[in-house]
């Protein structure tokens, strides 16, 4: 091939180069004054200026003149920009693949595997001007393109066994921008979607939850305006006493206060409360002929229990009868009050009735109490109208005023309870076990606390003459303020007999004690006489109890003539008047 071209091969022309194009490719010219054809000498072999590898032609020895490199020095190799190392024999080279692959797949020339050579402007880029000679290296002519004439093998030809090419599936290698883009922007929606479902279900599930939380508070303050009875319509603040809870499921601090007059005698008696549910302080006032049961099973009055039985066997007869459970007993003597209205600085009274003064010794002298509303009682004055029982008044009047004085105390003691503890303490008091000085002044700091707030208020146990309680102290006092269960003594249990000594001899009533309490009768000390009587009387107040006054008579071994029906004592179905003619049993 290229024979027009190569200078190395019998008898061709001689050519020289005059230089490079602009793509690097070198130049050649007919050599002038060359003859056609050299003898060669010393045997050595024609230089081809087109063979890479003149030892492989001529016998291993490089030829000059024919080859000349303008750029070349002597006693060195001819350069060859294009060729290898000198003295590297790498054999049969595979064909070199295009540098610009993409050429024959455009075109479909046929050219896809078509070598190229340094010329080639897409190939290996040749730089301008005269190229740096490198030593070692064997001067080269490159091998320039064949004839225009003379075909070239194509793909086709060259892989006759192939149904398709591989230019066909070029899409399917180099995959076009637009397609990333697509799947770009699909990943963006697909997450954009996914955030805006988790942000609704997040703002679902906050929505559902506020629903919950405020549903719950509204039924807890429903729940505690219902529990606290401040619903509209359903109770007042007068009745929230019963409250909304069940009485006996209420919690109360119960003590009882016996009220001892030291100058005039007898006693008087309270229940303070504190209801810790419903909030509420009460004083219950316990007339004195509150039918009791002593501890020998025998009938007795509140008044007699506490003269002569003491605070413990008091305390255990109330809680029988009245079903509560008191935690202590406060003795309170007439000294000790006085006391106690002096450290709290006086107390405001509404007062009901005038008290006249006891030292005065004209008569029109100025009360020691006047009667009135917000009257400042000191010390003094306070126990005065709390003892004061007037001609004819029943004696819960002055049960009433003793609760008036200890409510006006409490509403000016401290709600502190160190500081009511400390009062307690200055007074001096020796306290009934279990009740101790700092348990008082707390109790009494609390209900200092509701007095203040206008939740403590005063109620009469209502008692029956006999003693017993109705069936309204069992509602309204009992069960709803006290929260326990009304057991008077029953009736059928055993007959209640009042015996009065006016025989002169008080030995014989306790001889008189003795033979009814044999008879399977109650005894109630009725006292004793001023004076003597010569007849006994047995008197019985309703029909029914007519029999029961016969068997009396008879056990006592009077006369039934001394039966009659009248007015009889309280806390006794059968009152007894002992003469000069009772005559006891020995």
């Amino acid at each position: 091939m290229n024979e027009g071209y190569d200078a190395g091969y019998g008898g061709g022309d001689q050519y020289e180069l005059v230089g490079y194009d602009e793509y690097g490719r070198p130049v050649y010219r007919q050599a002038q004054g060359q003859a056609p054809a050299q003898a060669h000498s010393g045997g050595q072999q024609p230089y081809d200026p087109y063979d890479p590898y003149p030892q492989q032609h001529g016998g291993g020895q490089t030829q000059q003149g024919y080859g000349y490199d303008p750029y070349a020095t002597g006693g060195q190799q001819p350069y060859d920009a294009y060729a290898s190392q000198a003295g590297w024999d790498t054999g049969q080279q595979p064909p070199t693949p295009a540098h610009d692959g993409q050429y024959g797949a455009q075109y479909g020339d046929g050219r896809a595997g078509q070598q190229y050579g340094p010329s080639d402007p897409y190939g290996q880029a040749v730089t301008g001007g005269p190229q740096p000679r490198v030593a070692e290296q064997t001067a080269h002519i490159p091998q320039q393109a064949g004839p225009r004439d003379e075909p070239e093998a194509s793909a086709e030809s060259a892989e006759p066994d192939r149904e398709y090419r591989t230019e066909q599936f070029a899409f399917v290698e180099e995959p076009t921008d637009d397609s990333e883009d697509v799947i770009d922007w699909m990943k963006f929606t697909e997450n954009r979607t996914e955030r805006r479902e988790e942000a609704r279900r997040r703002a679902r599930a906050r929505v559902v939850a506020l629903v919950v939380v405020l549903a719950l508070v509204a039924v807890g303050g429903v729940g505690y305006l219902w529990y606290a009875g401040k619903l509209p319509g359903m109770s007042s603040s007068d009745d929230r006493t019963a409250g909304t809870t069940a009485a006996g499921a209420q919690k109360r601090d119960v003590i009882a206060v016996h009220l001892h007059d030291t100058d005039g005698g007898g006693t008087s008696t309270a229940l303070l409360v504190d209801n810790t549910t419903t909030e509420q302080g009460t004083a219950v006032l316990l007339p004195n002929t509150l039918a009791l049961t002593a501890d020998d099973g025998t009938a007795t009055t509140l008044a007699k229990s506490v003269d002569e039985a003491g605070p413990d066997a008091t305390r255990t007869a109330l809680d029988t009868v009245l079903g509560t459970d008191i935690e202590g007993t406060w003795r309170l003597d007439t000294p000790y009050l006085q006391i106690l209205v002096d450290l709290v600085g006086n107390i405001e009274v509404d007062t009901d009735t005038d008290v006249p003064d006891p030292d005065a010794k004209e008569k029109g002298a100025a009360p020691l109490v006047r009667k009135g509303e917000a009257q400042t009682l000191s010390g003094k004055t306070a126990v005065a109208y709390a003892t004061y029982r007037g001609s004819g008044e029943e004696a819960n009047a002055q049960l009433q005023r003793f609760g008036q004085v200890m409510q006006g105390v409490l509403r000016k003691l401290s709600s502190d309870p160190q500081a009511a503890t400390t009062t307690v303490q200055t007074l001096g008091l020796i306290l009934d076990p279990p009740l101790t000085e700092k348990d008082l002044g707390s109790f009494l700091a609390g209900l200092s606390d509701l007095a203040k707030g206008g939740d403590f208020k005063t109620a009469l146990l209502p008692v029956q003459d006999d003693g017993r309680l109705s069936a309204e102290a069992a509602d309204s006092v009992v069960k709803d303020v006290l929260g326990g269960t009304a057991e008077s003594p029953d009736k059928d249990a055993a007959v209640s007999v009042s015996v009065r000594n006016a025989t002169g001899d008080e030995d014989r009533t306790a001889k008189a004690r003795v033979t009814l309490l044999n008879g399977g009768f109650t005894f109630l000390e009725g006292g004793t006489a001023s004076g003597t009587q010569a007849t006994s009387e047995v008197v019985y107040a309703e029909a029914a109890d007519k029999e029961n006054a016969v068997q009396v008579a008879k056990t006592l071994g009077l006369s039934a003539d001394a039966v009659e029906q009248g007015k009889v004592s309280a806390n006794a179905r059968v009152s007894v008047v002992l003469g000069q003619d009772y005559e006891p049993s020995s």
